[in-house]
């Protein structure tokens, strides 16, 4: 039953007549031998603390503990409630939700690391701001983190989603994908169709390097995760509107992979590259660390 590839991902739910969430339930009721209704209450409460997480920074400002960030959820939730933004309230209200949940983990608040602690804002804000623009319930939001999941699974099976051994490409890249895919199928897309949309994302990070300043995940990483929501929610509306990928999911999975391996190791979290070492990223790393 398990799939190791995008390939066999589809053929098991063509010949099953089943959807990617659908799978997905049904790899996690195997493995951990839990019956639906545990499956599905295990995955209501990881929905749970992405609520909280994507709505603390939008209603107060939240601040990191080295204070390199902070508040900028909650600068973009006022913005939006102006009602006068450009791009539109869902992609508006995605950067908050994906702030807020970035400065809450950098705060030292309750996330889910999904998949990763770097990169855990951007599915939420992709599930939540879809899910509240579509109207759906809170049974089908577990649904969209079920589709999520089984994306993520054949990323990690056949890459990483690592920071440290593929750069940010394997982090916000992959959430970004997994979120993608998930809203596809919540606006009524095939398994084929939520493929494309998670192998056009990946296209669209390859290279993505992992570059912290002063080795903390909150520059550039917090607007990273804004910015892997807003490229997920377009891809799907890309995707819906009948755009497909040229390039299969599984080739560009296996491409991510060999790119984050050839990056140096200066451009893998070892804030020894990119913006880590810019003379305004060497500063804030010598204020969190009190060398100044």
């Amino acid at each position: 039953m398990l799939a190791r590839s995008g390939k066999e991902l589809l053929r098991i739910c063509e010949e099953e007549n089943i959807s990617l969430s659908e799978y997905a339930i049904r790899v996690e009721m195997e493995d951990k031998g839990l019956s639906r209704e545990e499956v599905y209450e295990k995955m209501a409460k990881n929905l749970k603390v992405m609520k909280d997480g994507a709505t603390e920074g939008r209603e107060k400002e939240v601040y990191s503990l080295s204070g390199l960030i902070g508040g900028d959820g909650y600068k973009i939730q006022k913005y939006l409630e102006k009602g006068d933004t450009l791009t539109g309230d869902v992609t508006v209200k995605a950067m908050a939700m994906a702030l807020s949940s970035s400065e809450v983990n950098a705060g030292m608040g309750r996330i889910v690391a999904c998949p990763t602690a770097g990169s855990c804002g951007i599915l939420p804000a992709v599930i939540l701001s879809a899910g509240e623009k579509l109207g759906k319930t809170d049974e089908e939001l577990i649904d969209a983190l079920f589709t999520s999941a089984a994306v993520g699974m054949i990323i990690g099976m056949n890459a990483t989603l690592s920071g440290a051994e593929g750069g940010c490409q394997a982090e916000c890249g992959s959430a970004a994908a997994m979120g993608s895919a998930a809203v596809v199928e919540m606006m009524g897309g095939t398994p084929r169709m939520s493929l494309d949309a998670a192998a056009i994302v990946i296209k669209n990070v390859l290279g993505l390097v992992c570059d912290p300043v002063a080795g903390l995940v909150e520059i550039p990483c917090a607007k990273r995760n804004a910015a892997g929501a807003i490229s997920a929610l377009c891809t799907a509306d890309m995707v819906m509107a009948g755009v497909s990928s040229k390039i299969p999911f599984d080739d560009t999975v296996s491409a991510m992979y060999k790119v984050g391996k050839s990056l140096p190791s200066a451009l893998r979290e070892t804030a020894m590259g990119g913006v880590a070492v810019t003379k305004a990223g060497l500063e804030l790393r010598k204020k969190v660390f009190g060398e100044e």
